[in-house]
C-alpha cells in the first residue's frame, strides 16, 4: 500500500465518521509564539483545544506535515529519526470521548477495508489510573489483559492548559526484530520489534496555574499515528527510508553520487541524511522560511549544509540537493500540492544556498588552517573544542571532518570540550522552548455562550433595533452593568467589525434609552460573535435593551483606505519581486498599515519605487471593488489568494479589484479605489528569516506624512539660504565645499603632525639598547594621534612609542612598534591594553600597531607612564 493511499484511506475513514478533513497547516506556527514550526497535528488546533475558538465541526482529521529539530545528529543512523514527518490525527473538540476513539482506532487498523492488520499483532499500553480506557480495551474491543501493559508515563502534559492519559497501540513485527525472552521485548521496551503507531490523548484535565489539576468543561480526544511508521509497516520494509516516502529521492542521490545503496553503511547514512533533510528544506521553503542566520532559517540553514556535507562524503562537491526538489514533489505533490506549484523558487533558493556554502567551506578551511597554526606556534598539539564547535556552529564543519585536517596535521582535537559546548547550546535552546509555554487554560465566561451575533457593518455604519444578548463584567456572564463598569458585549447583530485577518476591531458608541457604551475595541468569542470592549459612560445597561450601534465613521474610512491598499501592495509585491512573494502577517490600523511578506534579499531604492508606483496608478484609475460569496473551490478555480493563516468556510468572500487583484477577505473595504487617495511607502526593512516588512499610509494620513516631509524640506531650505527647487544643488555644492576643506585639514594636519613629531623625536630615551618614547601630545581626533605615531615612525626607524591625547573630554592611545622589536618580544597590543586600564579603558591591536580608549582624562599621564615601565622592565633594567 502505498504512503498516499495510507493517508487517503485516513482522511475518509475519519470522513466517514462525521470528522470534517482540516488542510495541514503551514509549519511555520500562525500567532503561535510559543512555537518555533508545527511540532503535531493538534498544534494548529490549540485555540479549539483551549477553548479559544469553537469549531465548526466538533470533529475534525487531518494529515499534518510536522518539524522536530532535536537531536538531528540521529538522523539517518535510526530506522525511524526524522526532521519533517506526516502526523496523521483525528480529533474531538468536547463531543465523543474514550470509546468511540479506542473502537474506531481498532476498526481502521484492522478492518481488511481499510489497513487490515493482524489484530493479533497488536498490543496497547494505557495510564495505570485509566480503568476506563483498560475496560474498552479489554471488554469491548476484546485485547487480552496481557497485551494490555500499565505504563505510568502514559500521561500527556506539556503544562498549563488541557492534559490527561493517553493509550498508545503497538504493533508486533515479528520474530526477526525481536526475541520475546529479551527483558526490553516488550510494547514500550526499547527493541525493534513492538513498533508504536498511534497514539490516542484523552484530554480531560486542565493543569492550572498553580500546579493543581481539574476536570475540563469538555473533555477532548487529540490522537497521532505517524504515517512513515505505517507505511514501513504497510510496506514489509526494514526502516522508513525503505518507503516510498523516501526511496526514490535515495535512489535520485545514488544517480547524481554514483553510488549504490545498502553496500556501505557509511554511504547510507549520508543517502538518508540527504533524502530525510531535503524534504524538511523544501517544505520550510515552500512555507515561505528562507536560510538564515536566526529563528527557522538558521534551523534549515543548518539542515542544508549538513546535507551539502553528507553529499561531500559520497563525492558530490557540486551544488546537487536542487536537483532532489522535484523528486520531492512526485512524491509528496498530489496531497501538497505547493512543493510542485512553488518548485522554481524552492530550488532558486536551495541552489543559491549550497554555492554560498561552497564559499563558506572554503572559508572555514581557511580559519581551520589558522588554528592549526597558532596552535603549533603556541607549542599545543590540540585543538579547542570551543574553537572545533564554532567551526560546527558557525562555518557547517563536522566534527570528523576537525578531526581529520587536525590529523593530518599531526594534532588531536578536544571531544570533551565540543560536546561541552554542543550540550551547552542544547540547554539554551530547551530552556528557549521552555519559557514559552504550551496552551492556554480551558473555560471562560464566553466558552459555553453559543447565542447568535451577525455582523451587518459592511456597508452601514449606524444600526438601531439591535438587541443586548450577553454582558460580561470581570470573570463572569451577568446582567447588567452600571456607569464605570468595563464591559464586554454581544449584540444580536452590529455593524462594528471585530479584529479579524489584520484588520483592527472598530469603535465607536453603543446607546440605548438611558445609557451609553463607548466601544475602544471589538474582537471574537469562541462560537465566533462580536465582543464589544466597552466602558459604561452613563447608565445602567442590561441583557435585552435595545440599542443603536454606531461606528466611528472617520476611523472606520481610514481603516478600510488602508485594507484595500493591503490587497494593492500584495500584488505590486508579486509583481515587481516575484511570485514567490507571499503575505506573512499584517495590521492595518485607522493611521498606518503593515504588510510583511516573503523574500530574499533586499529590495533597491527602483524596485521599491515601482511598487509605489503600480499602487497608486490602481487607486488612480478609480476602479470599483467587486465581492462576491464563492464556494471555496470556486474561489480557487478563480486564482483568488488565500492568506497566511487563515481558515477558510465552505463559502468565502472574494474581493476583486478590477483584472488587477483578486484575494479572499472578509475584511471592510472601500467601493473605490479612488477613495484611497494617495499611497505612499515610509519604511521597508527585514524582521526574520525571509521575511521583510513595508509600512505605508494611505488617505489624509499620506497627505499629512508628506506635509511634514515638505516641512523639512523648507528648512533645510531655509538654513541653506536658498529655495527648494535649487536644494539638491546647494547641497551638491556644500558637499564640494566639504571635501575641499577636508583635503585642506588633512594636508595641514600631516603639517602639524611633522611639526609635533620634530618637537617629540628628543624626548626618546635609549635603555639597554631600546629607543622608548612615551607622551601626551595635542591631537584632535584618533586620525590625528595616528598620523603623528606614522611620522615617528619614519623619524625613529627602531622604537617603541606610545602616544595618548585628550580629545573632547576622553583618551585616544596609540602604540607603535618597530619591526625588529616585534621579533625581541614587544607587542603593542598588550602594551596599550594596560595603559587604558589605567584611565578606564580598553583596547588592543596587532603587535606592530595598536589603539585604545579611556574614559578618565586625569590619568593619561599615569597610562604613559605604566606603559613607559612595561616597555623598560623588558629590557631587564627596571
Amino acid at each position: 500500500m502505498k504512503a498516499s493511499e495510507i493517508r487517503s484511506k485516513w482522511l475518509a475513514f475519519f470522513e466517514s465518521k462525521g470528522h470534517k478533513i482540516e488542510p495541514s497547516a503551514s509549519l511555520v506556527p500562525h500567532n503561535d509564539p510559543s512555537l518555533l514550526w508545527i511540532n503535531a497535528g493538534m498544534a494548529p488546533l490549540k485555540p479549539y483545544f483551549d477553548g479559544r475558538v469553537i469549531p465548526e465541526n466538533p470533529r475534525i482529521t487531518n494529515s499534518q506535515k510536522c518539524i522536530r529539530t532535536n537531536d538531528i545528529e540521529n538522523v539517518g543512523k535510526t530506522r525511524r529519526h526524522h526532521t519533517m514527518f506526516e502526523m496523521l490525527g483525528n480529533f474531538s473538540i468536547g463531543d465523543y470521548f474514550k470509546e468511540e476513539a479506542i473502537t474506531w482506532a481498532w476498526e481502521f487498523l484492522t478492518s481488511p477495508q481499510w489497513i487490515g492488520f493482524d489484530p493479533e499483532r497488536l498490543s496497547v499500553t494505557v495510564y495505570p489510573e485509566d480503568e476506563e480506557a483498560f475496560r474498552f480495551w479489554n471488554e469491548k474491543i476484546g485485547l487480552p489483559e496481557k497485551r494490555i501493559y500499565r505504563l505510568e508515563e502514559n500521561f500527556w502534559d506539556i503544562g498549563e492548559g488541557p492534559c490527561g492519559p493517553c493509550t498508545e497501540i503497538f504493533y508486533d513485527r515479528g520474530d526477526a526484530f525481536g526475541d520475546l525472552n529479551d527483558p526490553e521485548c516488550w510494547p514500550g521496551g526499547e527493541n525493534e520489534r513492538f513498533l508504536e503507531v498511534w497514539n490516542l490523548v484523552f484530554s480531560q484535565y486542565n493543569h492550572n496555574k498553580d500546579g493543581s489539576y481539574t476536570p475540563l468543561p469538555n473533555k477532548n480526544i487529540d490522537t497521532g499515528a505517524g504515517l512513515e511508521r505505517l507505511t514501513s509497516i504497510l510496506q514489509n520494509v526494514d526502516s522508513n527510508f525503505d518507503t516510498d516516502l523516501f526511496r526514490p529521492i535515495i535512489d535520485r542521490t545514488c544517480q547524481i553520487a554514483n553510488v549504490t545503496y545498502q553496500t556501505n553503511a557509511d554511504n547510507d547514512i549520508a543517502l538518508k541524511v540527504i533524502a530525510d533533510h531535503i524534504r524538511t528544506v523544501a517544505f520550510a521553503v515552500g512555507d515561505g522560511v528562507l536560510p538564515s542566520n536566526e529563528g527557522r532559517g538558521y534551523v534549515i540553514r543548518r539542515l542544508l549544509r549538513r546535507a551539502v556535507r553528507y553529499g561531500k562524503k559520497l563525492g558530490v562537491d557540486r551544488p546537487f540537493l536542487f536537483e532532489l526538489v522535484s523528486v520531492v514533489g512526485s512524491i509528496m505533490g498530489g496531497h501538497y500540492t505547493e512543493v510542485v506549484e512553488k518548485r522554481e523558487f524552492i530550488e532558486k533558493v536551495i541552489r543559491t544556498e549550497e554555492e554560498r556554502f561552497h564559499e563558506t567551506l572554503s572559508e572555514g578551511l581557511s580559519l581551520l588552517g589558522e588554528l592549526v597554526k597558532t596552535a603549533k606556534a603556541g607549542g599545543q598539539t590540540q585543538i579547542g573544542g570551543a574553537d572545533a564547535f564554532k567551526l560546527y556552529d558557525t562555518y557547517g564543519f563536522p566534527f570528523d571532518l576537525t578531526e581529520d585536517f587536525a590529523a593530518e596535521n599531526g594534532m588531536s582535537v578536544d571531544r570533551d570540550g565540543f560536546d561541552a559546548s554542543m550540550e551547552e547550546q542544547r540547554t539554551r535552546a530547551r530552556a528557549a522552548r521552555q519559557d514559552t509555554g504550551g496552551m492556554n487554560v480551558q473555560g471562560g465566561p464566553l466558552a459555553d455562550f453559543t447565542g447568535k451575533s451577525e455582523f451587518v457593518g459592511y456597508q452601514d455604519l449606524t444600526l438601531a433595533g439591535a438587541k443586548v444578548i450577553a454582558i460580561v463584567n470581570g470573570d463572569s456572564l451577568v446582567e447588567s452593568a452600571s456607569e464605570g463598569s468595563q464591559v464586554l458585549v454581544i449584540l444580536d447583530r452590529t455593524t462594528f467589525y471585530a479584529e479579524s485577518g489584520g484588520q483592527v476591531g472598530d469603535s465607536g458608541t453603543i446607546v440605548g434609552a438611558s445609557f451609553t457604551l463607548t466601544v475602544e475595541d471589538v474582537t471574537k468569542a469562541p462560537h465566533g460573535q462580536s465582543v464589544h470592549h466597552a466602558v459604561v459612560t452613563s447608565g445602567t445597561v442590561s441583557v435585552g435593551d435595545q440599542v443603536e450601534a454606531v461606528v466611528s465613521s472617520q476611523t472606520r474610512e481610514d481603516t478600510i483606505k488602508n485594507h484595500t491598499a493591503t490587497h494593492l501592495l500584495h500584488r505590486a509585491l508579486k509583481d515587481v519581486l516575484g511570485e514567490h512573494v507571499n503575505q506573512a502577517g499584517s495590521l492595518v490600523e485607522p493611521d498606518r498599515l503593515r504588510f510583511d511578506f516573503s523574500h530574499f534579499g533586499s529590495i533597491t531604492a527602483d524596485e521599491l519605487t515601482e511598487i509605489e508606483r503600480r499602487v497608486n496608478q490602481q487607486i488612480w484609475q478609480g476602479t470599483t471593488l467587486q465581492i462576491d460569496y464563492k464556494s471555496l473551490a470556486e474561489a480557487k478555480e478563480m486564482g483568488a489568494m488565500a492568506l497566511f493563516g487563515e481558515k477558510y468556510g465552505d463559502v468565502v468572500r472574494v474581493v476583486r479589484v478590477g483584472d488587477y487583484s483578486l484575494e479572499l477577505c472578509g475584511g471592510c473595504h472601500v467601493a473605490n479605489t479612488a477613495q484611497i487617495g494617495l499611497f505612499k511607502l515610509i519604511s521597508e526593512s527585514g524582521i526574520g528569516s525571509g521575511v521583510r516588512r513595508i509600512e505605508a499610509v494611505t488617505g489624509r494620513h499620506a497627505y499629512l506624512y508628506m506635509e511634514g516631509q515638505l516641512d523639512l524640506l523648507k528648512q533645510s531650505a531655509a538654513l541653506l539660504k536658498s529655495n527648494l527647487a535649487d536644494v539638491p544643488k546647494r547641497i551638491e555644492a556644500l558637499h564640494g565645499q566639504v571635501k575641499e576643506l577636508a583635503r585642506d585639514n588633512e594636508s595641514l594636519q600631516s603639517k602639524l603632525s611633522r611639526i609635533e613629531a620634530g618637537s617629540l623625536e628628543s624626548q626618546a630615551k635609549v635603555v639597554g639598547g631600546v629607543t622608548v618614547l612615551a607622551a601626551q601630545v595635542s591631537a584632535p581626533s584618533m586620525d590625528a594621534l595616528r598620523g603623528i605615531v606614522d611620522e615617528l615612525k619614519t623619524k625613529l626607524s627602531s622604537a617603541v612609542i606610545v602616544l595618548g591625547a585628550v580629545a573632547e573630554d576622553k583618551v585616544n592611545l596609540v602604540a607603535a612598534v618597530s619591526p625588529e622589536l616585534v621579533k625581541q618580544g614587544f607587542h603593542a597590543g598588550k602594551i596599550i591594553k594596560e595603559a587604558a586600564a589605567a584611565c578606564g579603558g580598553g583596547g588592543g591591536g596587532r603587535p606592530d600597531m595598536a589603539q585604545a580608549g579611556g574614559k578618565d582624562p586625569s590619568k593619561l599621564g599615569e597610562a604613559l607612564q605604566i606603559a613607559e615601565e612595561l616597555v623598560l622592565s623588558q629590557t631587564n633594567v627596571i
